[in-house]
């Protein structure tokens, strides 16, 4: 397989593990209020988590760009947002108004979130075969708990698990997408790398922080966000340190 082929086949396979994470709702799917402010608990710790591995992966690569990167990428989701909410038309599958806001910015974010994440599975092949492969299967791994993020959004919210599962995979095409320019311009995408990761990092954490933990709280309790919150989180970047180091 040539190197070109090898590339898009694995960063394809990234992108398609993200569907993985609609799974576990095959087993049980409960949409509860209190099940909602479960679910908007553990998705923001995956999200966290996933926020604070991509700054330890930006800060690699240059700390004052993954910085910069954070700072726009917080601040341009308040807008963004704004917008989203002040659209009536609003709609994602069968959600609706807020709900579908929620979950839109959550697709949009992960969407954003998987554009460095192509440029990551690029770049790293730039330094070998073997380098590049073991990105990609950390990344393959580490987008699993990400599609579990996303289907504990739209899931408890009335959406089926195959929609979750779509939108899942969806919000991952760009890796494939980015991984091949990368790979053919390693220089230039390893450049710009960093403030892409810290900006998606910083519009993961805005998301999380000021949507879903309030959400969160108000249908259960802040003891309850901390206690599930926290091991997710937790997890998430000890997946990451043990896959990548």
């Amino acid at each position: 397989m040539g190197d070109v082929a090898l590339v898009l086949v694995a960063a394809t396979a990234t992108a398609a593990a993200t569907g993985l994470g609609a799974l576990p709702f095959l087993l049980t799917r409960r949409p509860g209020r209190a099940w909602l402010g479960r679910a908007n608990a553990l998705a923001v710790g995956f999200m966290v988590g996933a926020s604070v591995g991509l700054l330890l992966e930006g800060a690699r690569e240059g700390i004052w760009r993954t910085l910069l990167g954070i700072a726009l990428g917080w601040l341009a989701m308040g807008p963004a947002h704004r917008f989203l909410g002040s659209r009536g038309d609003v709609r994602v599958g069968s959600l609706r108004g807020l709900d579908a806001t929620r979950a839109l910015a959550v697709i949009g974010v992960m969407t954003v979130h998987s554009f460095a994440e192509g440029v990551g599975v690029g770049v790293s092949f730039g330094s070998g075969e073997a380098f590049g492969l073991l990105i990609a299967l950390a990344i393959a791994v580490h987008n699993i708990p990400e599609g579990l993020a996303i289907s504990l959004v739209l899931v408890p919210r009335g959406a089926r698990v195959a929609t979750a599962a779509a939108w899942s995979v969806f919000s991952s095409l760009p890796q494939p997408l980015m991984a091949l320019p990368a790979f053919a311009f390693v220089s230039a995408f390893a450049a710009v790398l960093p403030a892409g990761l810290g900006f998606a990092a910083g519009a993961m954490a805005w998301l999380a922080l000021t949507q879903l933990a309030p959400e969160a709280v108000e249908a259960g309790s802040r003891r309850a966000l901390v206690a599930l919150a926290a091991p997710c989180a937790g997890a998430m970047v000890a997946l990451q340190l043990l896959l990548v180091g």
